[in-house]
């Protein structure tokens, strides 16, 4: 069996990529803590939870097309950026991805709703399989933290490897080991 050579994105640009995208996650994240606080905390009714941007572009909030097109290139990235990981910090990589496919079909099947009006068991508003036992905003700050955290710890491991993990690895995310 051939090794397959790293793409510079996995290699030589992996450390830049993967903090873009960890900025990104841990943003959209804290957005779905911020509707939270804002409900919980504040007392605010939850269509007026729009998280921090929701409240200068309240269309990010009801825009199917938007949360979609987010799964999905989180989705994409989990997948296209996996490939630099190795050992333990792969494993949490791969956590997080499982997670988000399920999470991602979710969205497909709230955006599949919103597209041709027809909504799950005849409900007024587009509606997730889960969301028939969970409300929408507590669902989706679960489904965030739940992928959240086992990238963070990927991110964590990948950035501290054992030897072996490091020698396995193409990019430059982990420091180099002091010389003993």
């Amino acid at each position: 069996m051939a090794i397959q050579q790293p793409t510079a994105l996995n290699a030589r640009y992996h450390r830049t990529a993967l903090n873009v995208f960890m900025v990104i996650v841990v943003a959209h994240w804290a957005e779905h803590i911020a509707q939270a606080i804002q409900i919980y905390a504040l007392g605010w009714k939850v269509p007026d939870a729009k998280g921090v941007l929701g409240l200068a572009f309240p269309w990010l909030v009801t825009s199917e097309w938007l949360h979609y097109g987010y799964a999905l290139i989180m989705l994409v990235a989990l997948i296209v950026l996996r490939k630099g990981f190795t050992g333990r910090a792969r494993t949490w990589w791969n956590i997080a991805l499982g997670i988000q496919v399920w999470h991602h079909f979710e969205h497909l099947l709230l955006l599949g709703q919103a597209v041709t009006g027809d909504h799950l068991f005849g409900r007024p508003a587009v509606t997730s399989i889960l969301q028939l036992w969970f409300p929408r905003v507590e669902l989706h700050l679960f489904y965030n933290t739940i992928v959240t955290i086992p990238m963070i710890i990927a991110v964590i491991l990948h950035k501290r490897p054992s030897s072996t993990e490091r020698s396995a690895m193409a990019c430059n995310c982990a420091p180099v080991a002091a010389a003993a």
